[in-house]
């Protein structure tokens, strides 16, 4: 573990965009990115758990992108489809 890396991670939480700001790709890349991280190590435990936390928000935010893309879906094919009554 080297401290240059320890104050990489802490500088790069200072540029995080906020996670509701991000679109479905945005978030998934960031994701892919902070899961890699972790796996390498190397972090200390409070950057380990910044990251880990930055995860967390991340997935939430792409469930929720791909929850409204489900809906939308759902929409089209009921009003596309006038003949199924629920």
């Amino acid at each position: 573990m080297t401290q240059d890396r320890d104050d990489e991670t802490a500088d790069d939480t200072e540029d995080w965009i906020p996670v509701e700001d991000l679109g479905y790709e945005q978030a998934r890349d960031e994701l892919v990115d902070v899961v890699a991280t972790l796996e390498h190590g190397g972090l200390d435990l409070d950057a380990s758990l910044a990251l880990w936390e930055r995860g967390e928000a991340l997935a939430t935010r792409c469930e929720e992108h791909l929850a409204g893309a489900r809906a939308r879906i759902e929409a089209a094919i009921a009003e596309s489809d006038p003949d199924d009554d629920d």
